[in-house]
């Protein structure tokens, strides 16, 4: 009687599906993080990316200026370089940057931009400047740091229209670094909801479902976004731009989980507890949440992990295009369209910093996925 009443019993999975057993005493997630403490790569990229997103959030506190403060006496002006000894080698304890004085090349003709060695700002800290909303409810107007006035700093030079870059790839990091988490969430529960549906239950509905996510995926990416990016209208507001542009990646990106949850509730929705759960009454909805998804949830993370760089890639590539975000709203691949010219990349290198900044990011979403990818299998020798 008790060998019989316990299949109708909920058991706890290992990552591949079948039941723990007696003698495994730590959890399934215990084990996962276990392993996932050892592999350094991937705590540390944990760390940069915390680090991203916590600059992410404080945005408009670490930026000197806004997004729509320029200085046309500063285009095109080179990185500051924040210093401690001055010109005749005299050390000082406070940093400070030298002004920025214009000149033109002997050779080229060329605007340059040199230090004055004359004139010096202090670097200071929780300054006051251009007043904001505080993580958007408290206003203020103090900046983490800034120098003395009437000086500017502009730590990796300024743009086209004399805008701060350093300012720009921080508040752009707000747009890059939010719709691919928002877009990522929406593509999971689709995905999930979708290909558990089409795995589950089969037959006309898995194959209506299939046939669909075939017709989605046999599009070229490009005019897909193209297509969907033009049904957007012109001159709406930022906010609902960002919307769209969410919607957009969500409705791309969800083929691809869908096709694996349903391979996993197809393998999975015929073993003996999942039949004892039927014979016992249990509804569909209960066996799904209660039985199938904890079988596999270990891979679900780590696919969504591994889903979010492209979908960082394909909103830089989206805005870069001119399909995305648009200015004057800013993210990553707004900056990276503005630099896209060869002479930009020749005379201004620093407008490709942004190009860093997106690298970085992939590789530590990259290097996280692969580290929980190692961790979800916590009993592989």
């Amino acid at each position: 009687m008790r060998t019989l009443l316990s299949l109708f019993k909920p058991q706890k999975l290992a990552l591949n599906g079948a039941p723990l057993k007696d003698t495994d005493y730590s959890s399934q997630w215990k084990l996962i993080y276990q392993r996932f403490k050892k592999h350094k790569l991937a705590r540390f990229s944990m760390y940069i990316l915390a680090t991203l997103y916590l600059v992410a959030l404080l945005a408009q506190f670490i930026a000197p200026y806004s997004l729509q403060s320029y200085d046309s006496k500063y285009v095109n002006a080179s990185p500051m370089g924040v210093r401690f000894i001055d010109a005749d080698g005299k050390f000082h304890i406070q940093p400070f940057v030298y002004e920025l004085k214009s000149e033109r090349d002997p050779e080229t003709m060329r605007k340059i931009f040199v230090p004055d060695t004359s004139q010096k700002y202090k670097l200071q800290f929780f300054v006051k400047g251009e007043s904001y909303k505080f993580l958007g409810l408290i206003p203020t107007d103090i900046h983490l740091f800034g120098v003395e006035q009437p000086g500017r700093i502009f730590l990796l030079g300024t743009d086209g229209m004399g805008r701060d870059m350093f300012s720009r790839i921080v508040l752009g990091s707000q747009i890059s670094l939010s719709i691919p988490l928002v877009g990522v969430g929406i593509s999971f529960v689709l995905g999930l909801m979708i290909g558990g549906i089409s795995g589950y239950f089969g037959g006309w509905i898995d194959s209506l479902i299939q046939r669909i996510i075939e017709i989605i995926r046999s599009f070229p990416t490009l005019p897909l976004w193209m297509a969907l990016s033009a049904a957007i209208p012109p001159r709406i507001p930022v906010v609902t731009m960002y919307l769209y542009i969410v919607i957009i990646m969500a409705l791309i990106g969800w083929t691809d989980l869908a096709r694996v949850v349903r391979g996993k509730f197809i393998s999975l929705k015929n073993e003996d507890y999942i039949v004892a759960a039927r014979i016992a009454g249990v509804g569909n909805t209960k066996i799904i949440v209660k039985h199938l998804l904890p079988g596999f949830m270990s891979y679900l993370v780590v696919s969504t992990t591994l889903a979010i760089p492209a979908m960082i890639l394909g909103e830089t590539a989206m805005s870069f295009l001119g399909l995305g975000v648009r200015s004057p709203a800013t993210s990553w691949g707004v900056l990276l369209q503005e630099a896209q010219k060869i002479e930009n990349v020749a005379l201004y290198p620093w407008k490709l910093i942004p190009l860093g900044a997106v690298i970085l990011t992939v590789l530590a979403f990259n290097f996280l996925g692969d580290g929980m990818r190692d961790a979800a299998d916590p009993y592989k020798k």
